[in-house]
């Protein structure tokens, strides 16, 4: 089977190429599946920093070896639409899958190349290929006001073009239960799956506590800062962590959103210079895994959520505890993922920094959320969330087939062909194979469209639908 990945892929530094990159890889895996990337061309990004404040030298970053990349969109480009399928048709896949947010082909300051992107999908479902989206949030769960997003009700609008031409794919899979509700309710969407985020690992190894409070006792933050993910109450809370745990250090790692260069760099300047604070800039993807099994507890320290969170899913990857803003999105994760999270009032450093405490000075608190995370992280591998897409993929490449074969048997019925017999030109009846559908795959189809498609008005059920 062959499949086109769209979206940002290493060495970009935008929003999912990490994510991006964790498909691409188990992808490779499976030896039936012909894989190709049509990413974003690499271009000077000064949002995305080393531990000096200095942007990532382009010139040094050289793709990642084992993988057909395809460099042929731009970011804000207008033409992006007209290039993808340019590619697309080249390459002739069975699925294009699309990895996305709203700002995956520009910031909202250029909304008509955003809006042209985010058209693609559809497009490409109209010349005649299976398209899927993974779409990592929706913006009806966006606090415009939090994300400092100008001209609110205009934004609105705009959006909600963009999720009904997103909506156009023939399928379309979220990654909480809440936007899952969202899309049937309001825009009677039936195209919609339940998807999981989850963890980057292939297999799970359990967390090894040596590497934790020896001797420093680690608080990681990491993310893409400047929007809705921002510093300023973290940096208030930590100081009160050390008057209580003196052995304490924060470590802040990641990128400044696009929208926001400079951010993270500015929050260092604004700190006193004899607090533990180490501020890393973007970490590489090799240097991930050191970062959080040394880490004692995870904090998300966000003014507002744009879908299931990155970061958490690694916390359970590596058996992190984790602490977060209050906020409704991360509350339903934390419940419908089974994660252990302890929530603080957002904005509020005085119990942001009371749960931090809490978790440092009790190892046996520590131990316990570490472990239950590992447990959750068990059961949604990479692997495993791969496993059923391509199940999902599998299954409509063979609805699709079973169609084309249903017409062609029309066609030959109409040329006077009755499907089974011919005669010919000795006048003798020869035998034509007659369509066997697989009904089994037919009915496994039929389960997951039926559960993908609930729809109520009312308030989400207490057990959402399966996940795909």
């Amino acid at each position: 089977m062959k499949i086109c990945l769209v979206g940002t892929f290493p060495p970009s530094g935008r929003q999912l190429n990490e994510y991006a990159f964790h498909i691409a890889r188990e992808l490779r895996r499976h030896e039936d599946i012909e894989l190709t990337i049509l990413s974003d061309e690499l271009t000077e990004c000064e949002f995305a920093t080393d531990e000096n404040g200095n942007p990532l030298n382009i010139e040094e970053q050289s793709e990642l070896p084992g993988f057909n990349v395809v460099r042929c969109w731009r970011f804000g480009s207008m033409s992006n639409p007209v290039r993808l399928l340019k590619e697309i048709r080249k390459v002739d896949p069975d699925i294009v899958w699309f990895n996305l947010v709203f700002s995956s082909f520009a910031t909202p300051e250029n909304p008509v190349a955003a809006f042209a992107g985010l058209s693609v999908p559809a497009l490409v479902r109209a010349a005649g290929y299976f398209t899927h989206i993974t779409l990592h949030h929706i913006l009806e769960h966006v606090d415009f006001a939090a994300a400092g997003v100008k001209r609110e009700r205009l934004f609105r609008i705009g959006t909600e073009l963009a999720t009904k031409a997103l909506l156009k794919a023939n399928s379309v899979s979220v990654l909480l239960p809440g936007y899952h509700h969202t899309l049937l309710t309001k825009y009677g969407a039936e195209n919609v799956l339940l998807g999981t985020h989850g963890t980057f690992a292939t297999s799970a190894t359990p967390p090894d506590f040596s590497m934790r409070g020896n001797p420093n006792k680690r608080i990681l933050a990491i993310g893409h800062w400047g929007t809705y993910k921002r510093l300023e109450t973290l940096m208030e809370a930590f100081p009160k962590v050390l008057e209580r745990v003196p052995e304490a250090r924060l470590v802040v790692a990641g990128a400044n959103h696009h929208q926001r260069p400079g951010y993270w760099e500015s929050i260092r300047a604004a700190q006193p210079k004899d607090l533990p604070i180490d501020f890393k800039g973007y970490v590489a993807e090799e240097d991930i895994p050191e970062l959080f099994q040394s880490t004692s507890v995870l904090v998300l320290p966000y003014d507002s959520a744009t879908g299931s969170s990155g970061p958490a899913h690694q916390a359970c990857e590596y058996g992190v505890p984790i602490v977060s803003a209050d906020l409704p999105d991360f509350r339903g994760m934390a419940r419908d993922e089974d994660m252990a999270i302890r929530f603080y009032e957002r904005g509020n450093a005085d119990d942001l920094a009371d749960q931090i405490s809490a978790i440092l000075l009790s190892p046996e608190l520590e131990r316990e959320m570490a472990m239950h995370n590992y447990a959750a992280g068990v059961d949604m591998t990479i692997t495993n969330v791969v496993n059923n897409y391509l199940r999902w993929f599998r299954l409509n490449k063979a609805k699709r087939d079973l169609r084309d074969s249903a017409h062609l048997h029309a066609a030959q019925a109409a040329d006077g062909i009755d499907g089974e017999h011919d005669i010919d030109s000795a006048g003798q009846r020869q035998s034509h194979p007659t369509l066997v559908q697989p009904q089994e795959e037919l009915d496994a189809i039929g389960r997951l469209e039926r559960a993908h498609t609930y729809a109520d008005g009312g308030e989400y059920p207490a057990n959402p639908p399966a996940r795909l």
